[in-house]
C-alpha cells in the first residue's frame, strides 16, 4: 500500500503517523513530485485555518488515553475493555505520542522502584549487625 491519504498526510505533518509508515512516507517523498505538491496542500489547508473535523480530533489527540490511564494500564487496574482499547491504540494504531507517554510512565516507575530495592538490599547487608534488644 503505497497511496497516501490526505489524512495521513496530515498525521505526517503533526508527527503522528506511525513510524512505519512514515519512513514510508519519507522515501516516496524524496520521489514523487506530487506527492510533495500534496503535502504542501494539505500542510497549506491546515495553515490557513480550515479545519475538519478529522483534522481536530488528530490535533486534540481525542481519542488517545490520559496519562492517568496509561499509568492504570501499566499497572493493570484497568477494566478490560478499557485496556484492551489502549492495547489497540498503541500496538494497532501505532499513535506514537501514547507510545512516548507509556515509555516515559514505564521509566519513571523504574526510578522509583531503585530506593527501595536500595534500601532492602542495605538493610539485608547490615542484618548481621543490628542488635536484639
Amino acid at each position: 500500500m503505497n497511496a497516501f491519504t490526505d489524512s495521513e498526510l496530515a498525521a505526517f505533518l503533526d508527527e503522528a503517523l506511525p513510524a512505519n509508515r512514515s519512513s514510508e512516507l519519507e522515501q516516496a517523498l524524496r520521489s514523487d513530485a506530487s506527492l510533495r505538491k500534496r503535502l504542501i496542500e494539505v500542510q497549506g489547508r491546515d495553515a490557513a485555518g480550515l479545519h475538519t473535523i478529522a483534522g481536530i480530533w488528530r490535533r486534540e489527540r481525542l481519542s488517545c488515553p490520559s496519562r492517568s490511564e496509561l499509568g492504570q494500564y501499566i499497572l493493570g487496574t484497568l477494566e478490560t475493555e478499557p485496556s484492551d482499547y489502549i492495547r489497540f491504540h498503541l500496538e494497532e494504531v501505532g499513535c506514537r505520542y501514547c507510545q512516548a507517554n507509556l515509555l516515559d510512565l514505564k521509566e519513571a516507575a523504574q526510578d522509583q522502584a531503585q530506593p527501595v530495592v536500595r534500601r532492602s538490599r542495605f538493610f539485608q547487608t547490615s542484618a548481621g549487625y543490628l542488635r536484639k534488644e
